[in-house]
């Protein structure tokens, strides 16, 4: 009996140590052919760039902890990369993909092996091509499931659904793109949103293109929703339902319920929804934001939320969505978005800055003889419009190759202003040049990003790669760097990899300098990145090998 109970103890011993035993990482491999695939919406049919000819491209499904690799082949007439917009990328800016920042792009006939860990993430991310105007076309969603025996921090959904939200030309993007360059005023809007790549049936000879979604009376749903768009903030909203948010930017957030979302280009939000309702079809629609004076595409995109055993003949019913100019609304959203702040999810937030940086975000008018009024729009951060170098940054300062690029962006604006008083149309030109940052290691940083009235104020969407950071404050009006840090919020504020400036007014994040190698910072409206808003990071290597830039692969394209 004895032996028996000893025999019973080992068993249950080993048990107990097979279960604790870590979760092997897996290595998820795909392969994206970039190529043009024949698509037709609203009554159009054109040739666009693709990936494996879907629009939207494939989802990539990995764990956390897993190693992904995706060669990328090019067979397109562009030269192109693709980013992995929010992942971290920790040493290895080798893998984040902007192109002439961390990597020349791939050329036609070549190819490219993305390969990277996915390190303390969980949830939505996204991809998208990085050079260009090609990621109109080029982006799909990444999705991030916690460890093996993780459960998500809110109740478990019966299902998940990603909803890709984008934008369609009828024309070819790239060519709308040069047009606009070439007269040095604003490309053509685009001609519809769509959803998941659908425009949905507001649209004309869209009844095959719509996306629809099963839900069965009861059940709880999670969206993984994702602003893909070139230009345009969006509102998403679901008729007669609620959302919880739960997570944005993959990163866990204290709940709360809302009727309608906002979500800017490069953002991510997660929401459960229950089919609570009366057992009929609704419509889920997106439509845009902007409170400025400034021409967006505002036809609202649609999908449908249908009940199982619904015929297809009942009409959805439509939401109601916040106005297009909803300033109110939109800065009450945000106000609600909090970190989780547990000691599983903590949200370490910087509380000493080593580093303070105030961005000033401005549109200009730069001489320019061949264009249309003879001048050319820009836009510009501390009145400098970015130039990309001809060769990649992550490579000159890995390689030391001289005259790329100069470390003097400046901390502050050269000229201080009432930057959100009076429309300023007077001395706007703007200096040029490929000048960026450079940040010791391990140090704190708080950037204030401040709108300005050049021209026009405007709400602005910044990423930053490589990181994510803390939106301690957000305000209208101009920056007081006296009054507004005493009413940072530095217990709960959101971690997000892209935070919305809000027009006519200024946002502060902060972040700690733990990821060495180069960095893109950049407004994620296409068409202000086009006209210079961006800048770069150089984060220096840290102490020990351990914390320097790794080596780069060795199919590393060259430019």
């Amino acid at each position: 009996m004895a032996k028996q109970t000893s025999f019973l103890g080992l068993l249950v011993f080993g048990f107990l140590c097979f279960i604790c035993l870590p979760v092997e990482a897996a290595l998820k491999k795909y392969q994206f052919d970039v190529k043009l695939s024949n698509v037709s919406r609203l009554c159009n049919a054109k040739q666009m760039v693709t990936v494996n000819g879907g629009f939207p491209g494939p989802t990539i499904y990995a764990r956390e902890g897993d190693r992904v690799q995706i060669n990328v082949t090019n067979y397109v007439q562009y030269n192109l990369s693709i980013h992995w917009h929010g992942l971290k990328q920790y040493r290895n800016g080798w893998a984040d993909g902007p192109a002439y920042i961390t990597q020349c792009p791939i050329q036609t006939g070549n190819s490219y092996v993305y390969d990277f860990n996915v390190t303390g993430q969980r949830g939505t991310l996204w991809w998208h091509a990085h050079i260009l105007w090609l990621r109109a076309t080029v982006y799909g969603a990444i999705v991030i499931m916690p460890q093996q025996g993780t459960p998500f921090p809110f109740p478990q959904p019966d299902r998940e659904e990603v909803l890709v939200l984008g934008e369609w030309w009828n024309a070819d993007v790239e060519a709308v793109e040069k047009q606009g360059n070439t007269l040095g005023i604003p490309p053509n809007m685009s001609d519809a949103h769509t959803i998941n790549g659908k425009p949905g049936p507001l649209f004309p000879c869209s009844e095959k293109h719509t996306f629809a979604m099963e839900v069965e009376k009861g059940k709880t749903y999670l969206l993984r929703i994702i602003n893909a768009a070139l230009n345009d903030e969006l509102f998403f909203a679901l008729a007669n339902h609620t959302f919880a948010v739960v997570e944005i930017d993959a990163v866990y957030t204290k709940p709360f319920s809302t009727e309608a979302i906002l979500i800017a280009p490069g953002q991510t939000t997660n929401v459960l929804v229950r089919a609570n309702q009366v057992p009929g079809r609704y419509f889920m629609a997106a439509r845009a934001f902007m409170d400025a004076p400034i021409s967006v595409d505002n036809k609202t995109a649609t999908a449908i939320f249908q009940y199982k055993g619904i015929p297809e003949t009942e009409l959805p019913k439509l939401p109601t969505l916040p106005a297009q100019n909803d300033s109110d609304f939109a800065l009450s959203y945000n106000s609600k978005l909090k970190s989780l702040n547990t000691p599983k999810y903590p949200a370490n937030v910087p509380l000493n800055v080593d580093r303070h940086l105030l961005f000033t975000v401005g549109l200009g008018i730069n001489p320019c003889p061949t264009c249309l009024n003879g001048t050319r729009l820009t836009a510009s951060l501390n009145n400098i419009s970015f130039i990309m170098p001809q060769t990649a940054l992550l490579q000159s300062h890995y390689f030391n190759i001289k005259g790329v690029y100069t470390p003097d962006f400046p901390d502050k604006p050269p000229t201080p202003f009432n930057f959100t008083g009076a429309p300023l149309t007077a001395n706007l030109r703007t200096n040029v040049g490929t000048r960026i940052s450079k940040i010791a290691f391990n140090s704190t940083v708080e950037i204030v990003v401040q709108d300005t009235n050049l021209l026009s104020v405007e709400s602005h969407p910044f990423h930053l790669h490589g990181y994510n950071f803390f939106v301690v404050g957000t305000g209208i009006g101009n920056f007081d760097p006296k009054k507004d840090p005493a009413k940072y919020n530095l217990i709960d504020p959101i971690e997000r990899n892209t935070v919305g400036v809000p027009t006519g007014g200024w946002t502060a994040i902060r972040f700690r300098a733990d990821n060495p190698g180069v960095w893109f910072f950049h407004c994620h409206l296409e068409l202000h990145t086009g006209w210079g808003l961006k800048t770069a990071f150089l984060v220096e290597d840290g102490p020990g090998s351990d914390h320097n830039v790794l080596p780069p692969p060795k199919d590393l394209p060259t430019c």
